[in-house]
């Protein structure tokens, strides 16, 4: 089962992590943890001196944490973006495009499923911040800046 996924280099960030209101009120922690309903903008003017940002995911069905991860890794966040909380197997090719590199659900997960949901398709059809060519772009060439 697994319990923590890292597709890092290295060791996974340890540093416990305080509050988005707590992180910018202070200057020493370098891991925060974004809730549901906060505001990822709000960390981009300290970007460069975060190691980890842990986005919870209360359920399953809230996506606003896909929108915190997209607006950290355009804005150039190149440090662990980790999935917490109501974390599913079948989320994690959705949360890797979007520039989730761990992950550490509430519930382990099935290492078979974990490797099919990541596997399971070849080609992607949206640009996204994963950096993988969509498929539009493989037949049509000449129009992938248009």
């Amino acid at each position: 089962m697994v319990e923590f996924l890292t597709f890092r280099e290295g060791e996974a960030t340890q540093e416990p992590t305080v509050t988005v209101e707590s992180f910018t009120g202070q200057s020493n922690s370098t891991a925060v943890r974004i809730e549901a309903g906060e505001d990822a903008r709000e960390l981009l003017p300290y970007i460069d001196r975060l190691s980890l940002v842990e986005v919870n995911f209360p359920a399953f069905g809230d996506g606003r944490g896909y929108s915190a991860a997209r607006i950290l890794r355009e804005a150039g966040y190149a440090g662990e973006l980790r999935a917490v909380g109501d974390v599913l197997v079948d989320q994690l090719s959705a949360m890797r495009r979007c520039g989730f590199d761990s992950f550490r659900p509430d519930k382990a997960l099935d290492d078979a499923a974990v490797e099919r949901a990541l596997n399971r398709y070849a080609d992607v059809y949206q640009k996204a911040v994963d950096g993988r060519r969509p498929v539009w772009a493989k037949r049509h060439p000449e129009s992938v800046n248009g």
